[in-house]
């Protein structure tokens, strides 16, 4: 099942050809660079380590330039292994969005918008008590524990706390148009994630639907393939 590296841009509408609104989000996939792969024989599972992001020189570490200087490839922001088929793949490779069609649905996991400390009306949607004149209880969760049996608050107790800033995934999300030239594509629907976060693009699992990698030409590649051409007159031997 296959899956790339991308970028919330934002969101925004199309439309369709009978002129209904239809909210997308923008999504920058790809160019992802294939910097390991992971077999079953050696490391007990089959993924796939993709880099993908302009990152500074300067502001990168030692050890994040040295991984990438040591194989050859321009350093990236972010580095992921995703579970999936590696037929045909190969240390060096870039995978664009046109790994995607029009129609496909995928799934897009990211990290949820943090909200901070919050109590438990937007947190857990508790109704809270009545909001009438000298009501105390408003906002507050109410009775959390039990008397003298069992003495303690029961685990799982919904309560105020942390919210947000949690991996999420959106499963089913039509791609509704893919620029390959640019490296967008536009999904029906929101996603995880503020703009500029990192996001997983996936075939959508409960589809069942897989299609093979294309793998895009590296530069150095096609300068070999002229080289290695013989010129006009010339026969090659």
């Amino acid at each position: 099942m296959k899956g790339l590296l991308g970028r919330k841009v934002g969101m925004t509408q199309v439309f369709d050809e009978n002129g209904q609104s239809i909210p997308v989000t923008v999504l920058e996939v790809g160019p992802c660079l294939v910097t390991g792969i992971r077999q079953k024989e050696k490391e007990g599972y089959v993924a796939v380590q993709l880099a993908f992001g302009e990152k500074k020189e300067k502001s990168a570490t030692k050890a994040h330039l040295g991984f990438f200087k040591k194989l050859g490839l321009p350093a990236k922001k972010w580095l992921r292994e995703i579970r999936t088929d590696v037929t045909g793949l190969k240390v060096g490779d870039e995978l664009r969005a046109d790994n995607f069609e029009e129609g496909n649905f995928v799934d897009v996991a990211g990290f949820s918008i943090g909200k901070g400390f919050q109590g438990v009306v937007k947190r857990h949607h508790f109704a809270g008590g009545p909001k009438s004149h000298g009501s105390m209880f408003g906002r507050a969760p109410g009775s959390i524990g039990a008397s003298s049996f069992p003495s303690r608050v029961v685990k799982g107790m919904r309560a105020a706390g942390h919210m947000g800033a949690e991996r999420n995934t959106t499963q089913n999300l039509k791609v509704i148009k893919v620029d390959a030239e640019n490296h967008l594509m536009a999904v029906r629907g929101a996603v995880p994630g503020v703009e500029d976060s990192l996001v997983i693009v996936r075939e959508a699992l409960k589809k069942n639907k897989t299609y093979p990698w294309k793998v895009t030409e590296k530069p150095a590649e096609k300068n070999a393939a002229v080289n290695e051409a013989p010129a006009e007159g010339e026969k090659k031997s």
